[in-house]
C-alpha cells in the first residue's frame, strides 16, 4: 500500500491500545480490517471500553443506546 500522508496526524487522535497493531494511524486499513471482522475501530469507543478489545457492533449499540 502507498504511504499514508495523514498517518502522523491520525496517530494524535488514535486511541487504539493494541500495541503491535500495524494499522495505527492508517484509518482506511483499520476500518477495512475491522469491517471484515464485523467490528468497529477503537476510535468508535470510549477509552475504558476500547481497552477491553470488545469492539463488536453489539457493544457499540449497547453503549450508545
Amino acid at each position: 500500500m502507498k504511504e499514508c500522508l495523514n498517518q502522523k496526524k491520525n496517530l494524535t487522535i488514535c486511541n487504539c491500545s493494541y500495541e503491535p497493531c500495524s494499522r495505527k494511524g492508517i484509518c482506511c486499513e483499520c476500518i477495512a480490517y475491522h469491517r471484515e471482522n464485523k467490528q468497529l475501530p477503537a476510535c468508535f469507543f470510549p477509552n475504558n471500553v476500547e481497552k477491553t478489545y470488545d469492539r463488536s457492533i453489539k457493544r457499540f449499540i449497547n453503549i450508545y443506546t
